[in-house]
């Protein structure tokens, strides 16, 4: 039985590195991205800790030519994802009124047109062996919205929605097309938030608790699994009840 290759992008730190831990075993290669050589040494070390063999490359979804290069490198080492896991993303957050629109660029270019450019890149290969997983972290903001984030909502948002669209076209080849959409989890990327506003925070999560990233690249791991073989083009939350 030949492995399954599995691509996470952002693989090198939070969510990602949880979801990248979920596929270390020998049914599966690994393969992860990060934006700079430390990340990707991160993820190589992880590889050598654990006696996982795995791949690691350097992707910028915001930069073109980093994605022509990345698709050329994988193509060179005759790699082509059965489950890919989109998971790289940034925050800019601001007020409408005074978010520049290079900060709404970047964040629509990282989390919805570069997000585009691997799905349509990859699901070829899927369609040719009429097998494939897709998932798409989304967020549960892109639900009841967020004050500050017009650009990270909208993008969110719009990969909810061009997945349900993707889904519906590979359906009948077998590749399953889904978004989880988390809540509050705990990770780097929300520290900034601060230890009083989480706690306020958590008083109105029914469970009165973060999720944390282990629990979502579970969900991940479930989502990519034949067992899941009849859902596609859905957003599974999971955020402790905030958003029901």
């Amino acid at each position: 039985m030949s492995l399954k290759k599995v691509l996470i992008t952002g693989a090198s730190r939070g969510i990602g590195q949880s979801i990248i831990k979920q596929f270390y075993s020998k049914e599966f290669l690994p393969i992860g991205t990060a934006t700079s050589e430390e990340g990707i040494n991160k993820i190589l070390e992880s590889f050598s800790n654990s006696n996982v063999k795995g791949k690691a490359y350097q992707l910028d979804l915001n930069k073109n030519e980093s994605i022509v290069n990345f698709f050329e490198e994988l193509k060179s080492d005759d790699i082509n994802p059965d489950i890919l896991v989109n998971n790289a993303g940034i925050t800019k957050d601001n007020l409408m009124l005074r978010m520049s629109e290079q900060d709404w660029n970047d964040v629509i270019n990282i989390h919805l047109t570069g997000q585009f450019k691997l799905m349509k890149n990859f699901v070829r290969g899927m369609l040719k062996n009429r097998w494939g997983r897709i998932i798409n972290i989304s967020s549960a903001a892109a639900a009841i919205g967020n004050k500050g984030q017009a650009n990270y909502v909208a993008a969110k948002a719009g990969i909810e929605a061009m997945s349900k669209s993707l889904a519906r076209e590979v359906g009948s080849k077998n590749i399953c097309v889904n978004c989880i959409a988390p809540g509050f989890i705990e990770t780097d990327m929300i520290e900034s938030l601060g230890k009083d506003y989480l706690n306020e925070i958590s008083s109105e999560i029914p469970l009165q608790r973060l999720g944390n990233a282990e629990e979502v690249a579970s969900l991940v791991k479930f989502i990519s699994s034949d067992e899941a073989s009849y859902i596609t083009g859905q957003t599974i939350h999971i955020n402790g009840g905030l958003y029901m």
